[in-house]
């Protein structure tokens, strides 16, 4: 029987930093910067499969509109930040899709970028990781920067702050550390 595993966000930049490394070294561009794009836009790594080649290399003021695929809700993603590094890499592929798969003419499956993942996270002994992850980091580290939970809350459609908090893994360590120079 198949065990759910919790998966985690990746909660300190060297982590991060040791995760792209390991990306590149032990597995490919392609799976590199579906990482990249993970950890900076929140998708669902489902939504950043679906992503076409052109959408990058045609994108529009470095936004792009994305209809999520489980809530079928139209969101505009700001790639500011990270378009030189996605344009660069889409420049390279030789294919419709963003991360094509090396079997047919089709993108990548969620299981293959799940078995990327995991292999990099092996590489350089990071545990609970899966392509949630991904999703996760993004949301743990905007939070942890902006402390702005309702804003996050509507960038993940989440449907209050405490699923939000929940699915980025704020925990009761986190709640004390913040509580430990509290005064009044």
């Amino acid at each position: 029987m198949n065990q759910i595993k919790d998966v985690q966000p990746i909660r300190s930049k060297k982590e991060i930093d040791d995760m792209k490394w390991s990306l590149k070294r032990w597995c490919s561009e392609r799976d590199y910067i579906l990482f990249f794009i993970g950890i900076n836009t929140g998708l669902r790594c489902g939504d950043i499969l679906k992503l076409k080649t052109a959408d990058i290399l045609r994108m529009n003021k470095r936004e792009l509109k994305i209809k999520e695929g489980k809530t079928a809700k139209v969101r505009t993603i700001d790639f500011n930040n990270i378009y030189d590094e996605v344009k660069a890499y889409a420049q390279t592929v030789n294919s419709e899709w963003l991360f094509p798969s090396r079997k047919g003419e089709e993108p990548i499956t969620v299981t293959q970028a799940y078995r990327q993942l995991n292999k990099s996270a092996d590489m350089v002994g990071l545990e609970s990781v899966g392509t949630h992850t991904m999703r996760k980091t993004f949301g743990y580290h905007y939070y942890s920067r902006t402390k702005n939970i309702a804003m996050l809350q509507t960038i993940l459609n989440h449907s209050t702050p405490a699923i939000t908090l929940k699915y980025i893994g704020y925990n009761d360590k986190e709640i004390s550390d913040s509580l430990k120079d509290f005064y009044l």
